[in-house]
C-alpha cells in the first residue's frame, strides 16, 4: 500500500507466485499488516485530538483486516472464505491459503503470526517488509549500522528490546520475538518487493535477507 495507491501490479505477481507454490504442495497463512492505510488513519486522528494507544491500535487493526480482505478476495477459490481475527481459535480448513489480520489492542500482526504458528504447528515465518535486511541498529539514524544475515534470537532480542507500542518500527516486534524464540521458530526477514528472492527462499535456495533462529 504505497502512498500513491494499491500496488495491484505487485499483487498480481505475488498471486501468481503463491499459486505456483501451492501447485508444488505448499500451504500458506498470509497475515497482512496495516501499512500506509493504518498510518494515514492514525496521523489524521492525531491532527484532531490526542489519541490514546487503544484507539491507535484499533485503527491499525481494522486497517490490517481491510488489507486481509483484499488478499482473501484476490485468492478467492483457493483461500478460506473467512479471515483469521482471533489466532487462538483453530479454524479447520482444507484450503491452501488462509488469510489473517490484526487481533486486539496490544498485539501486533507479528505476534498474530507467531500465535498462528503455534496453533497450526508452523515452524517458519516469512516477514515481507520494505527492507532488505534487519540491522544491528536503525540505519536511518546510524551510518555505522550493520546488516544481519544470520542471527540468534537472544542477540536479536537485545536489539529490539522488550516493549511494544502501536506504530513501533522494528523488523520483528519485541513481544513476537520472545514468543518466536520460545516456540523455536525460524523467521526470515526480506524485501517483499523482490519476488524472485522470495521464490528462492521458498525453494530452499540462497536468498538476500535476515534469518533469525
Amino acid at each position: 500500500m504505497p502512498p500513491e495507491g494499491i500496488d495491484y501490479a505487485f499483487l498480481k505477481k505475488f498471486k501468481a507466485l503463491i499459486l505456483n507454490e501451492i501447485k508444488r504442495g505448499k500451504k500458506f497463512f498470509l497475515i497482512s499488516g496495516g501499512g500506509t492505510t493504518a498510518r494515514n488513519y492514525i496521523e489524521a486522528a492525531d491532527k484532531i485530538m490526542k489519541v490514546n494507544d487503544d484507539d491507535r491500535d484499533w485503527l491499525g487493526i481494522h486497517s490490517t483486516r481491510l488489507n486481509a480482505h483484499l488478499l482473501r478476495t484476490i485468492f478467492r477459490g483457493v483461500a478460506h472464505p473467512e479471515i483469521i481475527k482471533n489466532p487462538t481459535i483453530h479454524m479447520p480448513t482444507d484450503k491452501k491459503i488462509v488469510v489473517g489480520g490484526g487481533w486486539k489492542p496490544g498485539w501486533s500482526t507479528d505476534y498474530v503470526a507467531t500465535m498462528i504458528a503455534q496453533e497450526y504447528g508452523i515452524k517458519k515465518i516469512i516477514n515481507l517488509s520494505n527492507i532488505d535486511y534487519a540491522c544491528n541498529k536503525d540505519p536511518k539514524k546510524f551510518k555505522d549500522a550493520k546488516k544481519l544475515e544470520n542471527v540468534g534470537w537472544a542477540d536479536f532480542r537485545k536489539i529490539v528490546g522488550n516493549k511494544w507500542a502501536p506504530g513501533l518500527n522494528m523488523p520483528f516486534d519485541p513481544i513476537a520475538s520472545k514468543k518466536a524464540q520460545n516456540l523455536g521458530l525460524e523467521v526470515a526477514i526480506m524485501n517483499g518487493k523482490n519476488l524472485a528472492n522470495l521464490k528462492n527462499y521458498l525453494n530452499g535456495k540462497s536468498y538476500l535477507g535476515t534469518t533469525i533462529a
